[in-house]
């Protein structure tokens, strides 16, 4: 015979209970991973370049760090060798006698260093501000004649004839400085331009 449990009747009918459902899992907290570590937050993915990426230039040498590498403007240029030209000849005009031999030699360093200091975008105008310099600095170098302007003015003429290779000689000098420096920019361009397009 079977025996049923049956409840006191104090504590009234007895009620099935229906199942509990199961509790969700907790969130796991900030900076910790759901088995108890500590979580890295995931970094967003960095957007694909578009283009060529940019091409390392090599660092320049110790000797070349030492020299300076200034980088003029056509104005800033010929503002440079005119007062270049203008300081040597006061300086000839005191200290040698006005010898016009001795400022066309300095004139050819002032050409170099124009032509090496001006910017890439400004490398013809090099060429065209080294004779006008020349000109503005003859102007203490020139004979006074008879110490009036039409005297000097006829020294400059006089100086500008006699001296007439240092002048030419400067500008070509400048021209080939301009010239390889304009041919080595347009050989990095296309290099960069090949890079850029196998990377394509």
């Amino acid at each position: 015979m079977e025996q049923h449990s049956t409840r006191p009747a104090q504590y009234g009918p007895r009620r099935d209970r229906p199942a509990r459902p199961p509790k969700p899992p907790l969130p796991p907290q900030a900076g910790r991973a759901p088995g108890g570590g500590v979580a890295r937050s995931a970094r967003p993915a960095r957007p694909a370049r578009r283009g060529p990426a940019p091409v390392r230039r090599p660092a320049p040498s110790a000797a070349a760090r030492r020299l300076p590498n200034p980088r003029l403007t056509g104005l800033g240029g010929g503002l440079f060798c005119g007062l270049v030209m203008l300081t040597l000849g006061s300086l000839v005009a005191l200290l040698f006698g006005a010898s016009q031999v001795v400022y066309g030699v300095l004139f050819l360093p002032a050409c170099v260093l124009t032509a090496l200091w001006v910017r890439e975008g400004d490398l013809l105008t090099a060429p065209v501000v080294v004779p006008i310099a020349f000109a503005l600095g003859l102007v203490p170098v020139a004979d006074e004649g008879d110490g009036g302007i039409g005297g000097r003015l006829m020294g400059m003429v006089t100086g500008l004839a006699t001296q007439a290779g240092w002048l030419y000689g400067g500008t070509l000098v400048a021209g080939v400085i301009v010239l390889g420096r304009r041919m080595r920019m347009i050989r990095t361009i296309n290099r960069r331009t090949a890079a850029a397009r196998d990377r394509a």
